[in-house]
C-alpha cells in the first residue's frame, strides 16, 4: 500500500482534508459553545428587563386579580420563548410566583415548601450575593444542589428587582445547558454534513487529478524501460503545459541526445576499427611476405620502412585517441602562462617547414605587432596550430599560398589560418570537428591522417573557453579562425 505516487497523494490530500476539518471543527465547536452560552445568557438579562418593568406594575396592582393575571400571562409568554424556569423572589428567600407550572416543576419546587407551606430557598447563597449585591450575576450548575436530581447543567440568571431604588426582590431565570447547546449541536451536525459531502467530492477530484497527474508518469516510466532496452526510436507525445510537458519536452530531447550518442558510439567503434585494421592489415601483409620469401630480400628494407610508417600511424593514433578522451573527462591539466603567440607560430611554420618546400608552397604572415602576448598553455595551442597548418598544407595544392594573420581585440587575440585548397562543401563544415570525420577528398589525397585532429583543436580550445570556426568555398579555400585570451598585463 501507498508504493504508488497515486496513493500517496489520495492518502495526503485526504489526510489534509482531515486535518483542516478537524481543526475547523474544534475552533468552530468551541466558538459555537461560547458564542451560544453569550447569547443565550444576553437573551434571559434582556428578557428579566423587561419582567422587571411588569413587575413594577405587579407590585404597585397587588390587589388586582387582572394585573395579576397578566402579569403570570407574561411570565408563561417568556417562559415559553426563552424555554426557562422563571421565579420572582421576594429579599427574604421566598418564591412569589414562579412559571411554567408544569408536573415536573411543581415536583421539584415542593422540595422548597416549609412548614407553614410556603415556597423558600433553603441556601442562603441561592439568593444572598443578588439581594445584597444589586447586581446581575450569572450561574452555571445544579444552583447549589436544587437541580441536582436532574442530572444536567443549568444556566442561572439572578436579576435585582429594585423598587423606589431599593432592592425588594430578584428574578430568575434557568435554563437546563442542554437546550443551550441545541443549537450548537444543530449548527455542527449541519457542519458534519457539509465535511462529509467536501471530502467526498474532494476524493472525486483528488482521483480524478491524480490519475490526469499519473498517467503521463507512467508512459514515461514505460518508455523509460523500452528505451532501457535499446531501442532510442521511441518518442512520447504528451500535451501538457506544465511541468509534465517540460519532462516530457526533456525526455524527448535526451532520448534523442541518447540515440545520436549511440549512433556516434557506433560510428566510433566503426572508424576505429578502419583506422587500426587497416596499417595492422599492411603490416602483417608485408612482414608475412618477407618471412614466407614473397618479398625478395632486396626489397625488405623498403617493406620494412612501410612497416614503420605504419606502426608510427598506429602509435600517433592510440595517443591522439587517449588524449581527446583525457580532454573530454576533463583530466588534461592546462598550464596557461603569458607568451608571444607570433613565436609560436613561427616556431610551428619551421617544424613543417620540410612538408612546405616539398609542395612548393608560399606561406605569408601578416602581424599586427611584433610582440603580441595571450594567456594560454603554449603546447596545447602549439599542438593546434600544428594541426590547422597540416590540414592547409595537405588540401592546398602545389605552389598553393597559405596566409597566416593574427590581430587583437579589446581582451582577445584573433589567429587564423587561411588556404587557396579545395574547399569544405557547405554541408560538411559542421562535421569536421567530429572524431574520424574525413571527406573523400581528404581520404584520397591523405592516408597519414587519423581523422582527430581537428577534433582535439576543438577540445582543446572549449577548454580555454574560447572560439573557433571556420569559412569555406569549394575551390577557393579554407579559413579557420580562433581565438586566445590576451595578456593585459602587458598592454601600454
Amino acid at each position: 500500500m501507498f508504493k504508488s505516487i497515486f496513493s500517496k497523494l489520495i492518502a495526503v490530500f485526504i489526510s489534509l482534508l482531515l486535518i483542516g476539518f478537524s481543526l475547523t471543527g474544534v475552533m468552530l465547536y468551541y466558538f459555537l459553545s461560547n458564542f451560544v452560552t453569550k447569547e443565550k445568557v444576553a437573551v434571559l438579562e434582556r428578557s428579566g428587563e423587561n419582567i422587571s418593568r411588569y413587575l413594577s406594575t405587579y407590585v404597585e396592582n397587588q390587589d388586582n386579580a387582572l394585573v395579576t393575571r397578566l402579569f403570570e400571562y407574561i411570565l408563561e409568554s417568556y417562559s415559553a420563548n426563552t424555554n426557562s424556569f422563571i421565579w420572582v423572589v421576594d429579599s427574604k428567600g421566598y418564591i412569589v410566583v414562579y412559571r411554567p407550572s408544569t408536573p415536573e416543576t411543581r415536583t421539584l419546587m415542593e422540595t422548597l415548601r416549609n412548614q407553614e407551606g410556603n415556597l423558600k430557598l433553603n441556601d442562603v447563597r441561592q439568593y444572598n450575593d443578588v439581594m445584597l449585591g444589586g447586581r446581575t450575576y450569572q450561574k452555571i450548575g445544579d444552583f447549589f444542589g436544587f437541580f441536582k436530581d436532574t442530572r444536567v447543567a443549568w444556566l442561572t440568571i439572578q436579576k435585582p428587582f429594585k423598587y423606589n431604588d431599593k432592592v425588594i426582590g430578584a428574578i430568575y431565570l434557568h435554563t437546563p445547558i442542554p437546550e443551550v447547546n441545541r443549537l450548537r449541536t444543530s449548527v455542527f451536525r449541519f457542519f458534519m454534513l457539509s465535511v462529509g459531502v467536501s471530502v467526498l467530492i474532494s476524493i472525486l477530484l483528488v482521483y480524478l487529478f491524480s490519475k490526469r497527474l499519473t498517467k503521463p508518469l507512467k508512459e514515461i516510466n514505460n518508455a523509460a524501460r523500452v528505451i532501457a532496452g535499446g531501442e532510442f526510436q521511441k518518442r512520447l507525445n504528451i500535451n501538457s503545459q506544465d511541468e509534465i510537458g517540460e519532462l516530457v519536452a526533456s525526455f524527448n530531447h535526451m532520448v534523442a541526445a541518447l540515440q545520436n550518442l549511440e549512433d556516434m558510439r557506433r560510428g566510433f567503434i566503426a572508424n576505429v576499427s578502419h583506422e587500426l585494421r587497416t596499417p595492422m592489415t599492411s603490416i602483417r601483409g608485408f612482414i608475412e611476405g618477407i618471412l614466407d620469401g614473397t618479398i625478395p630480400s632486396e626489397r625488405h628494407s623498403y617493406y620494412l620502412g612501410i612497416v614503420r610508417d605504419e606502426t608510427n600511424r598506429l602509435s600517433r593514433l592510440v595517443n591522439d585517441l587517449l588524449d581527446l578522451a583525457r580532454m573530454e573527462a576533463g583530466e588534461m591539466n592546462f598550464q596557461f602562462k603569458s607568451f608571444n603567440i607570433n613565436e609560436l607560430i613561427r616556431r610551428c611554420i619551421i617544424k613543417l617547414e620540410s612538408i612546405i618546400t616539398g609542395k612548393g608552397l608560399q606561406v605569408e604572415a601578416d602581424f599586427e605587432r611584433q610582440e603580441l602576448k595571450v594567456l594560454a598553455d603554449s603546447d596545447a595551442i602549439e599542438r593546434v596550430i600544428i594541426n590547422i597548418l597540416h590540414n592547409a598544407i595537405k588540401f592546398t595544392p602545389e605552389k598553393g599560398i597559405i596566409k597566416i594573420k593574427t590581430s587583437s581585440g579589446k581582451d582577445r587575440v584573433f589567429v587564423s589560418v587561411e588556404d587557396n585548397g579545395i574547399g569544405i562543401e557547405s554541408e560538411e563544415i559542421d562535421l569536421i570537428w567530429e572524431r574520424f570525420h574525413k571527406s573523400d577528398k581528404s581520404r584520397s589525397r591523405d592516408k597519414t591522417g587519423t581523422g582527430l585532429g581537428l577534433a582535439i583543436v576543438k577540445n582543446i580550445i572549449n577548454e580555454h573557453k574560447q572560439s573557433i570556426w571556420v569559412e569555406s568555398e569549394i575551390g577557393k579555400g579554407t579559413k579557420f579562425t580562433f581565438t586566445l585570451q590576451k595578456n593585459m598585463e602587458n598592454e601600454q
